[in-house]
């Protein structure tokens, strides 16, 4: 004996179930198991100063994102176009040698610890500009003896070998004075710059401006694509994203900084909401991250 399961629907159609109510009860059962695949998630937020106890960040908003804050940033430098150094140095209005000396060490800033140390005795004679400066860094410098120069460019041609001679010992000596003083070259930057040579600020605004975009493209990737949810942390410094659907997630303070005394936090910690579930994400000075780090 067969049992016959009687539906309310059929009979009360005729037999027949309409196509809207076919849909109706589709979505229905869709959102039913959606909601029991949806959780929820809170998070606390506490920041520790330097010799101190934990304090509640109150009014800071987290951003809830389908992938980290760092990742997002990455994504957003990769889609802006790199600087090319070498086409900036094309465009400079200096010598070739200096051209090709930036080239070769990598190098726009002519200053700072890293300059000095990438020079050596033969860029004083073969690079204009490193000579010039070289020369009025020592110019009345009596803590320096210079040697002499004692060839003359008018004898190149009258007696070749006497002049390259006295060229050569000269190079030689000076060498020699440069090795004694290294530290002529840590001031070379002062003349450089008083002579408007040194590229190094005009290729740092141009790194500036081009973080400036990579930075505004990352926050808005963020608060767009990848956005979930946000929630602002209460006086005790707990929020509530409310029902979440299942899954993977990175909670982010963005660029946003909690302050406490002497501590400066953001975060962008990964956390994992199970179905049908409440989950609880603790950011604290542990898993927080130091600008700058």
């Amino acid at each position: 004996m067969s049992t016959r399961i009687r539906n309310p629907f059929r009979r009360a159609l005729g037999g027949v179930l309409s196509p809207t109510i076919v849909i109706a009860l589709a979505l229905f059962a869709a959102a039913s198991t959606s909601a029991q695949q949806a959780g929820s998630l809170s998070a606390s937020v506490r920041v520790t100063a330097s010799a101190g106890e934990p304090e509640p960040a109150r009014g800071l908003t987290l951003y809830l994102l389908r992938k980290s804050f760092d990742g997002i940033c990455k994504e957003a430098e990769a889609a802006e176009p790199a600087l090319d150094m070498n086409l900036f140095i094309d465009k400079l209005e200096v010598s070739p040698e200096l051209k090709s000396w930036m080239k070769t060490h990598h190098m726009v800033e002519l200053s700072g610890p890293a300059f000095p140390k990438a020079l050596v005795a033969d860029d004083v004679f073969n690079i204009k500009e490193i000579g010039d400066a070289f020369s009025a860094r020592t110019s009345g410098d009596v803590s320096i003896k210079l040697p002499t120069a004692k060839y003359l460019k008018v004898n190149r041609e009258k007696q070749p070998e006497k002049y390259q001679q006295l060229f050569d010992e000269y190079h030689t000596q000076m060498r020699a004075v440069i090795a004694l003083h290294p530290e002529v070259f840590e001031s070379l930057y002062i003349a450089l710059d008083q002579e408007n040579v040194n590229p190094g600020p005009r290729w740092s605004k141009l790194q500036r401006e081009r973080d400036g975009r990579v930075h505004r493209r990352g926050l808005a990737l963020a608060q767009s694509e990848y956005l979930v949810a946000t929630a602002t942390t209460d006086l005790d410094g707990r929020c509530t994203f409310g029902t979440i659907p299942a899954g993977s997630y990175w909670v982010s303070t963005l660029d946003v900084e909690a302050l406490a005394g002497d501590s400066h936090l953001r975060w962008d910690v990964p956390t994992r909401v199970p179905a049908g579930q409440s989950a609880t994400v603790q950011l604290s000075s542990v898993n927080g991250i130091v600008p700058g780090q």
